[in-house]
């Protein structure tokens, strides 16, 4: 079999082979997954290949972009969901490109508001131009009633999932949340 034939398995191709064993919200979840993965890796590979960069170092830009008077980095770790680590070392990496500058908070020296620098303002909006060439290609093949279905029916589920996570309560033996007020094992 030639290797351009070969089908990679995902796990959505395993649920669809046994679509019985697996429950509509198990198999929408993993869709909504293989979605996200199939556009991240294909973003992922045309950042690198056109503009050298990562990701995250476009994450980063964007989240800066939107603030014109810079950020801390602490606010950035928060916006970007990731460790201030990684925040440091990104922010690191996209000075010594040139894309980026530290400023000293007046009001504190030891913090430090980070800045896109006029050059790495005008290297974002290239790739952010492309990029949202890319987005537009990947949904081509939705009619704007489908898009508008779609966005609707995730708004409700962003919802459903907020109140969920809002009321974590644990869970009985059975995996099933304990009801308010109650505080030991069900058994």
């Amino acid at each position: 079999m030639a290797k351009s034939a070969l089908v990679q398995l995902d796990a959505e191709t395993k649920v669809l082979e046994a679509p019985h064993d697996h429950k509509d919200e198990l198999r929408l979840w993993l869709r909504l997954m293989t979605c996200n993965n199939l556009i991240e890796a294909e973003i992922r590979s045309r950042l690198r290949e056109r503009f050298a960069t990562t990701l995250p170092r476009f994450d980063l830009l964007a989240q800066l972009a939107r603030a014109p008077d810079g950020m801390l980095l602490g606010e950035l770790s928060q916006r970007m969901m990731v460790s201030a680590g990684n925040i440091t070392g990104l922010v690191d990496r996209l000075v010594d490109s040139g894309q980026l500058h530290r400023v000293p908070l007046p009001t504190d020296r030891r913090a430090q508001v980070v800045k896109l620098t006029p050059a790495g303002r005008r290297e974002f909006r290239k790739m952010a131009q492309e990029h949202e060439k890319w987005i537009a290609t990947f949904f081509e093949g939705l009619s704007p009633d489908e898009i508008e279905v779609l966005l609707a029916g995730l708004s409700k589920l962003k919802l459903s999932v907020r109140a969920v996570v809002a009321d974590r309560r644990p869970l009985t033996a059975r995996g099933y949340p304990r009801p308010r007020g109650q505080t030991s094992v069900v058994r």
